[in-house]
């Protein structure tokens, strides 16, 4: 017993074709199950921003082009409905747990002051936000608790939830199916590669946003006529 969790915690910090591979061939049809858990975990779980998420979904993929041990449009589902249902546990907690964080109005980083400007923050970027923070490691995990602390709309955040899951697992296992079958040998760099391509869109955000806030700041006040 001591062994296979010692062999399930190597391959997910260790994460080759290789490892994954034998960790398949070792544990059988309970790879789904353990996968299932790891991408509940790491969307649903602010305490671990650890686990992998893109890089796993990415080999996992390619294990499924080398081999014929994982069915991968069931994989795909199983993951979906891990993300979907974690980041709605994770919106849920933050929902619940805001008010009492941040019920202070003495503490200078929990105050209702912060509280009110997340739930602003997240009215107005809420949808790219979600969306956008499936592709970010960390960021992924903390966007749904956030959400919640904020008040988001919860109609407005299970869309967004729905399809950036649908886009983020859809597009990391087919692009490791294709991409990683063929250059596994590459396959550290091709993650560290869309790792840093899915970091982009927000820094743009972010660079735009205080773009606009100094140009606000440096136009001068309009006088009334």
């Amino acid at each position: 017993m001591w062994e296979l969790l010692n062999q399930i915690v190597y391959t997910i910090f260790h994460l080759e074709v290789e490892n994954v591979r034998e960790l398949t061939e070792i544990v059988g049809p309970w790879l789904y199950v353990i996968l299932f858990v790891i991408i509940f975990c790491e969307t649903g779980l602010v305490a671990m921003p650890f686990l992998p998420g893109d890089s796993l979904l990415f080999t996992v993929g390619a294990v499924a082009g080398l081999s014929n041990g994982i069915n991968l449009p069931l994989m795909g589902v199983l993951l979906f409905i891990a993300a979907v249902l974690g980041d709605a546990v994770n919106y849920s907690i933050g929902y619940r747990l805001g008010p009492m964080v941040f019920k202070s109005e003495s503490s200078r980083w929990m105050n209702k002051k912060h509280l009110l400007e997340a739930q602003r923050f997240y009215e107005k970027y809420g949808a790219k936000a979600i969306v956008l923070a499936r592709f970010v490691p960390i960021v992924r995990t903390f966007a749904p608790f956030v959400a919640g602390i904020g008040k988001m709309q919860y109609r407005r955040f299970a869309f967004y939830n729905v399809a950036g899951a649908a886009i983020w697992i859809t597009l990391f296992l087919w692009a490791g199916y294709w991409l990683g079958a063929k250059y596994k040998d590459n396959l550290k760099v091709i993650i560290y590669g869309i790792l840093i391509v899915s970091v982009l869109p927000i820094v743009y955000e972010v660079w735009n946003a205080r773009r606009l806030k100094r140009a606000a700041e440096a136009s001068p006040p309009t006088t009334a006529a």
